[in-house]
């Protein structure tokens, strides 16, 4: 799974995420894109599993690039805990996605296969999802 090797602070707030995505809403590197449509959080088991369903879908040919890392640690409180006693430890690391945002980026198949693709990778995910392709691509 992807986690940060380190970090300044274990803890961080809950936060909001209001507003529209402007950094990472366009496409860098590949052909293809796989842009959310909602806000939400993406733990990092969804990003993996993600990634497996868009390489099994390509076979092996093409290149991926996964533009999001989960850096917020989420907090939880063993179960049957009482009130009080401070914040829960952290348990998994989630990435923070608005919508605009380009999650992963592919290239090296045709429109049909990256259209798959992106279909078993955002039912992957908590957030709705659509395809994009880059101007001057078929």
């Amino acid at each position: 799974m992807l986690a940060p090797k380190k970090v300044k602070y274990r803890k961080v707030q809950k936060g909001r995420r209001r507003g529209l995505a402007y950094r990472g809403s366009t496409i860098n590197f590949g052909q293809y894109g796989l842009m959310a449509t909602t806000a939400g959080w993406i733990t990092s088991r969804q990003i993996e599993s993600a990634r497996v369903a868009i390489t099994r879908t390509m076979k092996r040919t093409g290149k991926l690039w996964i533009r999001i890392f989960p850096d917020k640690p989420i907090t939880a409180k063993p179960a049957e805990t009482r009130m009080g006693k401070g914040k829960g430890a952290p348990e998994y690391w989630v990435a923070v996605v608005k919508p605009g945002r380009i999650m992963f980026e592919y290239e090296g198949i045709d429109l049909e296969t990256a259209k798959k693709a992106a279909r078993l990778a955002g039912h992957k995910l908590p957030v709705k999802t659509k395809i994009i392709v880059r101007e001057g691509v078929e």
